[in-house]
């Protein structure tokens, strides 16, 4: 078990902390994120063919690991987490169920301490919102995935209209389409994604 330190400012992880902790700490009947991106990530490993036991997972924007857990609960094993709050992180090591803690933002530069092509799928549930993962940050995820891996995004569907910069989130993942950087394999609206708002769960593939 290993944790990399954050390299952030503390007034900037500060803002960052609190943020988290709001979009986070949600009680897991009300906030289906985290089974629905589950859900949608072990659709597409088992289409591929893929043991889920074996394949490496980055959960980007972990928090206290809900995501993680539903994922163990469909057979991953081989999990570790990214979040930029030391306090989330210390409880998602009580689940029991990640490998390596990393304590970073997902930036649009090199995540330190993670190499290229090293996972065979990203996924981030709640990760994206005001304050959160920025839009240049889809190319880091897209930098740590291997040729072929899955990329999966879950968020709540007003957020393109409602949280600054994301009026260019989709108009970046088309320009990353046109730049062969990946291939989209799924855009769904999900009614009931978190307290009755739609959420969407899109689907990549690193070419």
């Amino acid at each position: 078990m290993n944790t990399v330190e954050n390299s952030q400012s503390v007034s900037v992880k500060s803002m960052s902390v609190k943020s988290a902790s709001v979009s986070k700490d949600l009680n897991p009947e009300s906030y289906l994120g985290p089974k629905m991106a589950a859900e949608a990530l072990t659709s597409y490993v088992e289409r591929s063919g893929w043991s889920k036991g074996k394949i490496r997972v980055l959960d980007v924007g972990a928090g206290t690991g809900f995501v993680a857990i539903q994922l163990a609960n469909r057979g991953f094993k081989r999990m570790d987490a990214l979040d930029p709050s030391e306090g989330m992180l210390e409880k998602a090591k009580t689940r029991g169920v990640y490998e390596n803690f990393i304590q970073e933002f997902l930036t649009p530069d090199p995540t330190p301490g993670i190499a290229n092509d090293t996972y065979d799928a990203v996924v981030s549930s709640g990760g994206m919102g005001e304050g959160h993962i920025p839009c240049g940050a889809l190319r880091e995820m897209v930098r740590v995935v291997k040729p072929g891996g899955l990329v999966v995004i879950a968020m709540r569907e007003e957020y393109l209209r409602c949280t600054s910069g994301y009026e260019n989130l989709e108009p970046t993942m088309a320009a990353m389409e046109n730049e062969e950087l990946w291939e989209r394999l799924e855009r769904s609206v999900l009614p009931g994604y978190c307290y009755h708002k739609d959420g969407l769960v899109y689907v990549f593939r690193k070419k």
